[in-house]
């Protein structure tokens, strides 16, 4: 059973090279940050948390988490969210709001690795690890400890890679960022019908 693993999405930036906050950026219509949360609910995680920082979001389906140390880079966001959990968690998967490409179904293959043993899950695409990952609770505090300045969990991924358990999602989802408005014009040029309506 997936429905207890909670969804967490960091969308604290300013999109400074954007030019504006992109957790209210609008793809096909609908604002990052709400896609974010359709996708972490679309694939069954539950409570769904955003951390916001930049600028104030109101959301649906989610709990906003503010950030005050949003500036100091993503590090700080993901300590934030990791604290906000509810306690008896089992585990989380952690998603970015500028990327838009990543689905339900790749959240959902992480659930499933999880649900195989998994511990530590990362969706690779072309072979190479990106977002989302899970992680168990019994490394929250590890992987908190470990996210300093602009990254999140790459350095407890890098220190531990026996735990970790690739998760292929090439076919489902992409991971895409969009960090300038070149970015969205093609991104809204290449998204299909599946990608603009995923819920599993």
């Amino acid at each position: 059973m997936h429905e207890h693993v909670a969804g967490l999405l960091l969308a604290a930036g300013e999109g400074r090279r954007f030019g504006r906050p992109k957790a209210l950026v609008e793809v096909a219509g609908e604002r990052l940050v709400d896609r974010g949360i359709r996708v972490l609910r679309g694939a069954g995680c539950s409570p769904v948390l955003v951390v916001a920082g930049a600028v104030t979001v109101e959301v649906i389906g989610a709990v906003v988490v503010p950030n005050p140390d949003w500036r100091s880079g993503m590090g700080s966001s993901l300590r934030a969210g990791l604290a906000a959990l509810p306690p008896g968690v089992p585990a989380v998967v952690v998603a970015l709001v500028d990327q838009p490409r990543v689905t339900s179904e790749a959240v959902h293959r992480l659930l499933e690795a999880r649900g195989s043993g998994a511990r530590i899950a990362v969706a690779t695409y072309g072979g190479r690890p990106r977002n989302p990952v899970l992680i168990s609770a019994e490394y929250f505090g590890e992987v908190a400890e470990q996210a300093v300045g602009d990254v999140g969990a790459r350095p407890f991924l890098r220190a531990h890679p026996e735990l970790v358990t690739y998760v292929p999602c090439d076919d489902v989802a992409a991971p895409d960022d969009i960090d300038t408005p070149a970015d969205l014009a093609s991104l809204e040029g290449d998204l299909d019908p599946d990608e603009v309506t995923d819920v599993t």
